[in-house]
């Protein structure tokens, strides 16, 4: 089957396929010994989206996105790219997805160019092509400068451009981005964001795994939130928010020790649990109605809690995950 052939596949059995969808997977199940890494996950990633699946180190995100790659077996389940059968012509599904991991996976004793040129090569492009294609995707990424310099000399935020830039050399339609701005410092990480949305904007459908809920937030048109293997719930940024509630009380303390009184106030007056960030002396609270937070403020007060800035805004998506899993993503699952 050749890749223009890709959007008349039908499906092998059953009603799995859908047009407008790049990935779809049913049931989804990964063993390793008496651990269940994926348990029973479903997905659906539409063509042309930029679609997260958020969760902690540990959680099963790696594991999902290396089975939809054909890069470990299926256990359990189903799973189709594009209307192609995953198990059954993985040949055809490694054509249609680039696959950039949480690590580069560069040769730091080449350079830029002669890394991309080697990753043309490996993937079949005719050497004079390979070139050309490097030089284009330097360009791309802003690393013409750097293209003759060895990868030992290169940043970090230098190297995970190189290494989204080599999962593109053969175009596909479809990138899987394994946590790609892991170590990345704030600015590299909008940068990073940004060749993320330029993919998106060329054509390209991105499935985006990660634990930093910002990125998420700011990435993703859609959701899917996993704990220890399972998809614990799905929808936009917005519709995951009113989960929680409709306004969140985002709380600065004048005394970041402070921090578990006031956490044991917001319980007994409204009987949720806080999101916390102690070191910086910050509590996030989710909010039925808004004008809640004023019983809030006033059993604080009373308490002899002294607060340096208070607002209500929309719920987060820490509370979200705190809510749908008792915990923060960065919890080390088991």
């Amino acid at each position: 089957m050749s890749i223009t052939e890709i959007g008349n596949a039908g499906p092998r059995t059953g009603p799995l396929n859908d047009t407008d969808l790049a990935v779809r997977a049913e049931g989804l199940v990964k063993v390793f010994g008496e651990h269940r890494a994926v348990d029973g996950i479903d997905l659906e990633v539409r063509t042309g989206e930029i679609f997260g699946v958020l969760g902690p180190n540990g959680a099963g995100k790696t594991t999902m996105l290396r089975m939809l790659a054909t890069l470990l077996k299926i256990d359990a389940g189903r799973a189709e790219i594009f209307g192609v059968d995953v198990a059954e012509a993985p040949h055809v599904i490694r054509q249609l997805v680039g696959v950039t991991g949480q690590y580069a996976s560069v040769d730091e004793n080449l350079t830029a160019r002669e890394n991309l040129w080697l990753f043309g090569r490996l993937q079949g492009v005719a050497s004079p092509r390979a070139k050309k294609i490097a030089v284009e995707l330097l360009g791309q990424f802003g690393l013409e400068e750097a293209a003759d310099k060895p990868i030992s000399q290169f940043s970090g935020g230098m190297r995970r451009r190189l290494d989204l830039a080599a999962s593109l050399i053969t175009r596909p339609p479809l990138i899987f981005l394994d946590e790609p701005t892991t170590g990345l410092d704030p600015r590299t990480r909008g940068q990073m964001w940004d060749t993320i949305r330029g993919l998106v904007a060329g054509g390209c459908t991105v499935l985006l795994t990660t634990q930093y809920l910002d990125e998420a937030d700011q990435l993703a048109d859609r959701i899917a939130v996993i704990d220890q293997g399972r998809k614990v719930a799905q929808g936009t940024p917005d519709e995951l928010k009113t989960m929680v509630g409709n306004s969140t009380l985002q709380l600065l303390l004048h005394e970041p020790g402070q921090v578990p009184t006031a956490a044991d106030i917001v319980r007994r007056v409204l009987g949720t649990e806080p999101v916390l960030s102690p070191e910086r002396g910050r509590l996030n609270v989710a909010l039925e109605q808004a004008d809640l937070a004023a019983d809030v403020l006033i059993a604080l007060r009373t308490a002899g809690v002294s607060v340096s800035s208070v607002s209500v805004d929309k719920p987060s998506l820490d509370e979200v995950f705190l809510a749908l899993t008792g915990h923060g993503t960065t919890t080390e699952d088991q």
